[in-house]
């Protein structure tokens, strides 16, 4: 084996070609991304780079010296078109590059809002990549009329950004309740007040008929006959899994590219990592979407293409930041069925999910204790009665005790 080639140079490819020359690899790498930039963070774009309080170097996951440093070529601002599996090669267009072992960590990109409802109107955007946020930057002036389009964390953090500058948001949500797909009515009711506190109108229950404009759009028109004047519109809707290159490679896909517990697909030489792929996960398959998840198995498959025949095991762990407040999830919270709330101090609170008598996951605002000792229990397999977590004079550390 002398040639790994990535696609995909998000946060899961730089983390795997950096984990194979650490440990060892001293044949060629190639990490490929579309953008004309190296491979970056994202979670701060939606935050502190649309505040204006970071400059994009500082975005940079490792400096651009670092590639040529660790003799990895990086190849920015290129498309791969194509995968032939059985010669082993992919295509730039006319350009062929050969590999030995190739890792697809493509990532996701965002839902968008049809083109037929005024999707494609200027000044509609999403916040998935720098593209996107340099282009809806310009937009974030004070006294601006914003609509955000989807009541989830990225919704949220998008709305609480345009606040804090200024703007007068606006938040549409079509399910019931803001977050009611990821977290429990407690969580949501913590982030309504949080928002309507900071002046965020948020409307429940409605959804969006039509964006309209000249070109650019300037109102929307919302399922309860409503209808807004806009200046932009923020479009927070979920992403999928990108997939494309898989499926014409005719790899099998369920809910992103399919992998087994060590990363590999189901053809041979061939490994994805991150958000494009699903994985095993306690009986069932499941699909993460999360920087520390990214990093996580990426380097497993970069272990296990060196031959460490390395089971990955998600320990997953969730953050968002909105206002002064930060979130900390740890667990996955599918199939709760009780919550036990525990409020540390007036700032800070935490809700843990039980099903049954069994921990399953736990959301912490403010509260880092709670947290950490919730996302150690959990990763333990410990689950300490509901009557102990909501008493706030239990010493939550003493849980750990065997």
């Amino acid at each position: 084996m002398r040639h790994v080639v990535v696609i995909g140079a998000g946060q899961a490819g730089a983390s795997c070609v950096a984990k194979l020359r650490n440990t060892g690899f001293d044949g060629h790498i190639t990490l490929i991304g579309e953008e004309p930039v190296p491979p970056y963070q994202r979670p701060p774009l939606s935050k502190a780079y649309l505040l204006g309080e970071m400059a994009v170097e500082r975005l940079f996951l490792r400096p651009e010296s670092f590639y040529a440093e660790q003799d990895i070529t990086l190849r920015t601002d290129a498309s791969v078109t194509a995968i032939d599996t059985g010669a082993r090669r992919v295509h730039l267009g006319d350009e062929v590059i050969a590999y030995d072992e190739l890792v697809l960590t493509t990532g996701s990109e965002p839902n968008r809002l049809p083109a037929a409802i005024g999707g494609d109107l200027d000044g509609v955007f999403t916040v998935r990549d720098l593209g996107n946020v340099d282009a809806v930057a310009p937009y974030f002036e004070e006294g601006a009329r914003v609509l955000i389009v989807g009541g989830g964390y990225i919704g949220l953090e998008a709305a609480a950004v345009a606040a804090k500058r200024g703007l007068q948001v606006t938040l549409i949500e079509m399910a019931p309740r803001i977050l009611q797909r990821v977290a429990a009515p407690e969580t949501s009711d913590f982030f309504r007040v949080l928002h309507q506190r900071h002046g965020v109108d948020i409307q429940e229950g409605i959804g969006l008929k039509r964006l309209t404009g000249e070109g650019h759009v300037t109102a929307a028109e919302l399922s309860d006959g409503s209808r807004l004047e806009v200046d932009l519109v923020i479009v927070g809707v979920g992403i999928h899994p990108r997939t494309e290159l898989a499926e014409a490679a005719e790899l099998e896909i369920d809910n992103g590219i399919k992998v087994d517990d060590r990363g590999r697909t189901s053809v041979p030489h061939i490994w994805a990592a991150g958000d494009c792929a699903s994985f095993p996960y306690r009986g069932h398959r499941i699909r993460l979407e999360s920087v520390p998840h990214a990093i996580e198995q990426a380097e497993c498959v970069a272990e296990n293409i060196l031959g460490a025949a390395k089971a990955y095991v998600a320990k997953p762990w969730f953050w968002s930041d909105q206002y002064d407040v930060k979130l900390q999830i740890a667990g996955l919270n599918r199939g709760y069925d009780k919550i036990v709330t525990r409020q540390s101090d007036a700032d800070s609170v935490s809700f843990w999910y039980y099903q049954g008598d069994t921990l399953l996951a736990v959301d912490a605002m403010n509260d880092p204790r709670g947290y950490m000792v919730g996302k150690r229990l959990i990763e333990s397999g410990k689950s300490p009665a509901p009557e102990a977590i909501a008493d706030t004079g239990t010493d939550l550390k003493s849980l750990l005790r065997p």
